[in-house]
């Protein structure tokens, strides 16, 4: 069937069926971009979907009716300059249009007729867009100063119906209608007397339409600024200085370009430029109070920072504690400690033991100038390293002596077990606290052993074994020996647990004799039941 008899079919298939009235295509207009595809769906009812004997689409671009495709019983029709760009769904009448131009911007109409020879049609409008592309920010300057520049940035893009907005990194740059303003179409960012900040960002302008979106390359702008915020700092920072030491003030200022900086002491600049003022063995003379300028050759800024004084005197050095040479025993002895510096002065003394401060006791008196402690009687707590710091205002020395205090032996005791059976292994272990550590010594039954180490083992007890076992701990240095008992049972196999109680005892005794008992009782009530037997002869 030629294309003329099939339109002669659709026309006569039109006027014996009826139509619905309502258009099978969506409202438009429908946009598609240059060079890309564009699908014209339907709107269908369910029943219609692979019912269609025909599905017809038309173009009008403005130069009269053009067929796009007309699919039918026989076939498919594709017109001219429509070839391998256009796929139908003859189920459902939907049109994929490819390889967009801008002549395929215009009027397009569908008409599909049912097996029923119900006619639906649709007509919807197709803009072709021109692609959003080149999206460029241009500015007025190219150096700006804060505070003092107007900054004009100007957006461009190519594309079809262009909307433009404009971002500060990923967030979009907010206006206020006075420093920061936006021209009516959006192409046009005014920051009038611009701050450093405002164009940070980087600032990107977005240019896009319903379909497309494009963004420009970032774009930064140097905002030249300062100086300000200037600072300067001394270290060491004290105002005191050490002779001889190292002493470097440094200068430094918030400025776009780099700020540069001028030293001053007493008034008087320097021959130093830079950021670092370096004072090496620094001497009394060199007391004073010092500045900084900061300077900005674009904003033509000057900035001068607070003064800093110093006065440079000697330090503490050759701290020393002396203190007992002999050996110390609790309760007995008592310590001594002097702390002295062989330079310097010092502003004030503080004695320290194990790294806390020492806290002064009725044993512990510290001297009114605190350059000697006293300890009478010393105990075992009192060992440690004892530390003495001296300080004035430009150093700290500090000097420690370690003291060792004797002790003990105390809490003596025996760890083992109470009661073993024949031939099992023994081991009584001895402990005692003291310092030096204690020697050991072990009696059996009140009778030296000849054991003087702090175990006591037996490889396999016997019934002599069980008795009393004593440790005797001694500490050479301060004399003191104690001593703990420890008593241990061997039972021979068969024997009661001598861990039974005089009750559990009495109860089996008590059981078993009514065991006894009930016994004898039955062997003579089974006799006197027997028939005697008759002897024979």
């Amino acid at each position: 069937m030629d294309l003329f008899n099939l339109r002669s079919l659709v026309i006569l298939l039109s006027a014996v069926g009826c139509c619905n009235g309502q258009s099978v295509l969506p409202a438009g207009p429908l946009e598609g971009v240059q060079g890309k595809n564009v699908t014209f769906k339907t709107i269908i009812i369910p029943t219609d979907v692979g019912n269609f004997i025909t599905v017809s689409w038309n173009f009008n671009g403005g130069s009269g009716l053009v067929p796009v495709v007309t699919s039918a019983p026989n076939g498919e029709t594709v017109g001219a300059g429509y070839a391998g760009r256009v796929s139908l769904n003859s189920s459902t009448g939907v049109l994929n249009l490819a390889s967009l131009t801008a002549k395929d911007g215009g009027d397009y109409a569908v008409t599909m007729v049912t097996n029923a020879a119900v006619q639906r049609t649709g007509a919807t409008l197709l803009r072709v867009l021109e692609p959003v592309s080149a999206v460029t920010i241009t500015s007025n300057l190219n150096e700006a100063v804060e505070f003092n520049s107007t900054v004009v940035l100007t957006c461009s893009a190519k594309g079809s119906f262009l909307t433009y907005k404009w971002l500060n990194g990923t967030t979009p740059l907010v206006t206020d209608g006075k420093h920061v303003t936006l021209s009516a179409n959006s192409t046009v960012l005014t920051v009038a007397g611009v701050f450093r900040k405002d164009l940070v960002g980087p600032i990107y302008c977005t240019a896009f339409n319903n379909l497309e979106s494009d963004n420009s390359a970032p774009f930064n702008l140097t905002v030249t600024y300062g100086p300000e915020n200037i600072a300067m700092t001394v270290t060491p920072t004290a105002e005191i200085q050490k002779k001889g030491s190292n002493i470097t003030l440094t200068c430094s200022a918030q400025s776009s370009p780099a700020a540069v900086i001028q030293w001053i002491r007493n008034g008087v600049p320097l021959n130093v430029v830079g950021p670092k003022l370096v004072l090496d063995n620094v001497a009394v003379a060199q007391s004073g109070n010092y500045s900084c300028m900061a300077s900005n050759a674009k904003t033509l800024r000057y900035l001068e920072s607070t003064t800093a004084k110093f006065t440079v005197v000697e330090a503490i050095s050759g701290a020393k504690i002396t203190g007992p040479n002999g050996t110390l025993v609790a309760g007995n002895s008592t310590a001594n400690l002097s702390c002295q510096a062989t330079t310097g002065t010092a502003d004030a003394r503080v004695w320290l033991k194990n790294g806390a401060a020492l806290s002064p006791s009725n044993r512990v008196v510290v001297s009114a100038d605190k350059s000697s402690i006293t300890i009478k009687p010393v105990q075992k707590e009192d060992s440690g390293e004892y530390q003495c710091k001296l300080t004035n205002a430009v150093s700290t020395d500090s000097a420690s002596l370690k003291i060792v205090i004797s002790f003990g032996p105390e809490t003596v005791s025996v760890k083992g077990v109470n009661s073993v059976k024949v031939t099992e292994p023994v081991m009584l272990k001895c402990a005692a606290v003291s310092l030096p550590a204690a020697t050991y010594t072990w009696k059996f039954n009140g009778t030296l052993t000849g054991v003087m180490t702090s175990e006591y083992g037996i490889d396999a007890a016997v019934a002599t074994n069980s008795g009393i076992y004593t440790c005797e701990a001694s500490n050479g240095v301060t004399g003191l020996s104690t001593s703990v008992n420890h008593k241990l049972s061997v039972k021979e196999e068969g024997t009661l647990d001598e861990g039974l109680t005089g009750g559990q005892i009495a109860g089996i005794v008590i059981g078993v004799l009514i065991a006894l008992v009930l016994i004898i009782v039955g062997v003579r009530y089974m006799r006197r039941k027997k028939t005697p037997i008759e002897s024979p002869y």
